[in-house]
C-alpha cells in the first residue's frame, strides 16, 4: 500500500515522505495513529501545500542535531556511583541515568537514542556512548564513572 507520512517514522521514513509498506502494516499501524495517510491525489495535493513548513521543520531539526553533536564533543559527563573495591558498581549506569544527567545539563534526548555499551555500564571507568540525532547523525557522549564510596567490609 503506498502511504505518505504526517511525521517521522523510525526506521521508515520523514514527514511528507511517500513510501510502499505493507498492507496490514498501514491499516492497522500507521493509519489509526495517524502517523500516515493513504496515497491519493487528494492527499498528495495537500502534502504539496504543507511542502515549505515541511522544509523548514527538517532543517531546524537538522540544526538543533549538529547543535547537540558540536556541545557533545566537548562535554564530557562525570558520575559518582557506589561501588565497591574492585571497582564495580553497586547497580548500573543505564540509558535513563545518562538522560536525567543530560537534563541538568540543559540538553533534551530521547531515553531510546541513546547506545550504552553493552546495555548497561556496571564498572567505574570511562566509556563512550552513541547518541542517534535526526537524519542518522551520531553524537558520541565521554562517560567517566567514579567510585562515589567504597564498601565497608
Amino acid at each position: 500500500m503506498k502511504i505518505i507520512l504526517n511525521q517521522d517514522v523510525a526506521n521508515l521514513g520523514d514527514e511528507g515522505d511517500i513510501k510502499v509498506v505493507a498492507d496490514g502494516y498501514a491499516r492497522n499501524f500507521l493509519i489509526p495513529k495517524k502517523m500516515a495517510v493513504a496515497f491519493n491525489k487528494q492527499n498528495l495535493n495537500i502534502f504539496e501545500q504543507k511542502k515549505l513548513s515541511i522544509e523548514k521543520r527538517k532543517e531546524e531539526k537538522t540544526k538543533d542535531a549538529m547543535g547537540i553533536i558540536d556541545r557533545l564533543a566537548n562535554e564530557e559527563l562525570v558520575l559518582s556511583m557506589p561501588a565497591g573495591e574492585q571497582g564495580k558498581l553497586f547497580g548500573a549506569v543505564t540509558s535513563s541515568t545518562i538522560v536525567e544527567e543530560l537534563a541538568k545539563m540543559g540538553l533534551t534526548v530521547e531515553k531510546k537514542k541513546i547506545e550504552v555499551p553493552e546495555h548497561s555500564i556496571k564498572e567505574v571507568g570511562t566509556y563512550t556512548v552513541a547518541i542517534k540525532l535526526y537524519g542518522g547523525e551520531t553524537a558520541n557522549l565521554k562517560v567517566t564513572v567514579n567510585a562515589a564510596e567504597k564498601a565497608a567490609e
